[in-house]
């Protein structure tokens, strides 16, 4: 048997793919980055202040200080709060009488009255404890500053025959109590449409320690006294 030879097959060289080289794009130049804002910059709101409370600020503190010496300015005295009441008697009869009490009280100081009761019945006056007599407000802040302004330099010089208010009228403490008769002297109040003249009373309560601190204080603060 004749020995076959073997043809070695020799393989072809295998074809190298040619992949086309995607051009190369220069990358342009980053922005340079702007500072992050920090978190409330640029959108904070200028803080609203009163003319009167300016000037406690800028006049009426030094010239206490001057006068009384104090040794620290957290002695200088100043205003803490504004209480503003009015009884309605009438409304054990008409519970309207309230409403109506409470519409104007809000619509003068700008903000919701809260609804005074009864500490103790009174038969002389039909009235049963925990009964619903009156309302009043707390002013702090600007709403305070806003209301002695007003009450200052608007209604009080609207009071007929107004010669000045009481000097007689601290507690012993720094606090200062003025009664208004008519709530007609309020620019906000329509006279047309009050169905009753009410009172109120209105308490400035002050950080001073004596009444002589809490007069002055007010008196810079344009509280006409009664010379």
């Amino acid at each position: 048997m004749a020995e076959e030879k073997k043809t070695a097959t020799k393989k072809a060289p295998a074809k190298k793919e040619v992949v086309a080289e995607a051009p190369v794009v220069e990358e342009a130049p980053k922005a340079a980055k702007k500072p992050a804002k920090k978190a409330g910059a640029g959108n904070k709101k200028a803080a609203i202040v009163n003319r009167l409370q300016t000037k406690y600020e800028t006049e009426v503190r030094k010239a206490l200080l001057e006068k009384y010496g104090y040794s620290s300015t957290m002695e200088i005295p100043g205003l803490n709060k504004i209480v503003i009441n009015i009884g309605v008697g009438d409304a054990t009869q008409d519970s309207k009488r309230l409403e109506e009490a409470v519409s104007e009280l809000a619509t003068i100081t700008g903000q919701k009255p809260v609804i005074t009761k009864a500490k103790k019945s009174i038969a002389t006056f039909k009235v049963r404890e925990g009964q619903e007599i009156g309302c009043k407000v707390t002013l702090r802040g600007l709403r305070m500053w806003d209301f002695l302004d007003k009450l200052v330099s608007i209604a009080l010089p609207r009071v007929r025959d107004f010669r000045g208010v009481s000097r007689n009228a601290f507690d012993g403490r720094g606090n200062y109590t003025l009664g208004i008769k008519e709530q007609l002297i309020f620019p906000e109040i329509d006279y047309d449409k009050v169905a009753k003249v009410r009172g109120m009373d209105i308490v400035i309560v002050t950080t001073a320690k004596k009444d002589e601190e809490a007069y002055t204080l007010l008196e810079l603060l344009g509280m006409p006294f009664h010379k």
